[in-house]
């Protein structure tokens, strides 16, 4: 397998998944291709329709590029400890370089995320020799249904419609024309020392003139720089994987919905996870599966007002569904989310359907209960508070872990079959009632603590009766199967079986056996039986981190930090993971960036750390 660097492309072929860093302002995000192109941008939120859809068809969805034509691959980096992109285009001629950053705005004293006008800001500088930087800007809101007729607002400001919203662009540039219906081109020549500034946001009406997008350009680098300076600032990662675990909680980060406390299992929709596209998937959603283990890797680094705002979220979310928990909710807390595919976006690479919207909604996963009572106990573990309200709430939830566990459900893969018996839900029903037995004696959860260790009990007994196979001596991803399934790496986590109880190790032993493949993991055996879903199926990026955290506990810290090595050299060039890794080469695969991805960089990190290693 190669490095996770995306390979050249032919002309006009779309970028790799991996070729793309992202920028955003904790309501929405943006991805740059390394090329200098906005190729996805979905506004005012994450789950919106797009205005920019180049990443799901180059054709017609729509772009905001600047860059050279002719010249090789750009060499993106963030700034240190901030998600500000700096981007070096180059050709025999010159140099330029790309910074863009969205606008974030703090309220006074700093750190908290303030409602404020949303901006994407690009400036483009010429830093050797000459250049002729070319811009494209050709939006295509409504996820690519609409071709917006510009108006011009004054020198550099072009005005046009999105969501039933007004969108203006304003820059230093005053070159640009309307070379076709909807869009905007300019061929801007610089020399060494000169740039051109510009800014993406509704309009201010406040009669802004050339020399003040400059200044204000600036001006929003700047504040977007000391903000997410100030925020990895309080990140309490050391050790040798510090700066990973750092860019991983960056990348994070901007996957929380800061208006909500809700956070986003990745940014993109129907990015494909196979060659075929019968696995694609739009991810634009609160999974409180994902949601919890992000919160719970935050309250780990130190930053213990995301997990005070996403139990705030939690008692918002479920109040339509309590006490039972539906899997996922959009980042307002809706809890309905129908599935429907978008013929006008022939999607990434041609690999259809676009999809949006999860029907995945409807769903049992019952191991639900189990993740965010973990991510409760984190945050007291932590010294943060629970208040009387969220007390109720988690002890609603381990009630009704005590009724779910019994239940046949979809699990953590989220099979499209029958619901099963699957043996990492009846884990997490486990760790929910312990989890709520343990935030009885810290904090008082009002729970009746000897009928919940009756239940914890009972839970146990079936475990071992149903899922435990003696002659494999391990356990299996579902009752009367024989499969493994990496999902039951998280065994000695949540303090079902120490680390190397023979179970344990028989149960390591099984999933390296059946699922490894060049030291990296398939969640479960790949073909379609498992989950009901056809098309190949790829190795999996947390699969892999969970393996290390295992091996870890295990004292088997050589194995682990290969293992670890080994997926850090799959990080595409700005530090950033999809969800899986193309079988062979390590292409990455499917929505980008993956939360679950760099959740597992994360807790793996500090598990090594931990272990001494």
């Amino acid at each position: 397998m190669h490095n996770g660097a995306p390979s050249s492309t032919a002309a006009g072929e779309q970028p790799a998944i991996g070729a793309y860093a992202a920028i955003g302002d904790c309501r929405t995000l943006a991805l740059v291709s390394h090329a200098g192109s906005i190729d996805w941008w979905c506004w005012p939120a994450f789950d919106a329709p797009s205005v920019f859809a180049a990443l799901l068809d180059a054709r017609v969805g729509g772009r905001f590029a600047l860059g050279l034509p002719g010249a090789a691959a750009g060499h993106p980096s963030y700034e240190r400890g901030t998600n500000v992109l700096h981007t070096r285009l180059a050709d025999a001629a010159g140099a330029i370089e790309l910074i863009d950053c969205m606008a974030m705005h703090a309220q006074e004293g700093g750190g908290t995320l303030a409602e404020g006008p949303q901006e994407i800001v690009r400036i483009a500088r010429c830093v050797e020799g000459t250049a002729e930087l070319q811009l494209v800007f050709e939006p295509r809101p409504g996820y690519a249904t609409q071709v917006p007729a510009f108006r011009p607002a004054g020198p550099g400001r072009w005005i046009f419609e999105a969501a039933g919203a007004a969108l203006e662009l304003w820059t230093t540039a005053t070159a640009l024309r309307e070379s076709a219906p909807g869009r905007l081109e300019a061929t801007l020549p610089l020399r060494a020392g000169e740039s051109h500034a510009f800014v993406l946001r509704a309009p201010a009406g406040d009669g802004s003139d050339l020399a003040t997008a400059a200044e204000h350009a600036e001006q929003a680098v700047e504040n977007a720089r000391r903000w997410w300076l100030a925020w990895s600032g309080r990140c309490a990662a050391a050790g040798p994987h510090a700066q990973a675990v750092e860019r991983s909680g960056l990348a994070l980060k901007l996957l929380t919905h800061a208006p909500t406390g809700a956070v986003v299992a990745a940014p993109t929709t129907s990015l494909p996870e196979s060659d075929t596209g019968e696995r694609n998937w739009d991810y634009r959603f609160c999974w409180l599966r994902d949601a919890s283990l992000v919160l719970q890797a935050f309250v780990e680094l130190g930053h213990l007002a995301e997990g005070d705002a996403f139990l705030r979220w939690l008692l918002h979310a479920t109040r339509s569904t309590q006490p039972r928990l539906q899997i996922v909710y959009d980042v307002r807390g809706a809890p309905l989310l129908p599935e429907q595919e978008l013929p006008q976006l022939a999607g990434y690479r041609g690999i259809g359907p676009v999809r949006i919207g999860n029907a995945a909604s409807a769903q049992a996963q019952n191991d639900v209960y189990g993740e965010v009572l973990l991510s409760a106990r984190r945050f007291v573990a932590h010294g943060g508070h629970l208040d009387a309200h969220e007390k109720r709430l988690l002890a609603n939830f381990a009630q009704m872990a005590c009724r779910v566990w019994r239940e046949p459900d979809h699990g953590l893969w989220e099979i499209r079959l029958p619901p099963r018996h699957n043996t990492h839900s009846k884990l997490m029903c486990w760790a929910a009632v312990d989890t709520a037995l343990w935030l009885q004696a810290q904090v008082g959860l009002p729970v009746d603590a000897q009928h919940l260790a009756r239940e914890r009990e009972a839970i146990r007994a079936e475990i071992e009766a149903h899922a435990f196979d003696a002659r494999l001596g391990s356990y299996v991803g579902y009752y009367g199967g024989t499969a493994a399934d990496a999902s039951l790496l998280l065994i000695p986590r949540v303090g079902y079986l120490p680390p190397n109880d023979a179970r344990m190790q028989g149960t390591l032993r099984h999933i390296l056996r059946t699922l490894q493949v060049d030291g990296l993991l398939y969640r479960y055996p790949p073909g379609g039986a498992y989950d009901g879903v056809a098309g190949p199926e790829h190795l999996f990026a947390i699969c892999g981190f969970w393996c290390v955290e295992c091996l870890a506990r295990q004292g088997r810290l050589d194995e682990a930090q290969r293992m670890f090595e080994r997926l850090l050299a799959l990080r595409n060039p700005v530090g950033l993971y999809a969800e899986e890794f193309r079988v062979g080469d390590g292409t990455p695969m499917g929505n980008f960036p993956q939360a679950f991805s760099h959740v597992g960089l994360i807790t793996a990190a500090l598990a090594l750390a931990k272990a001494g290693a």
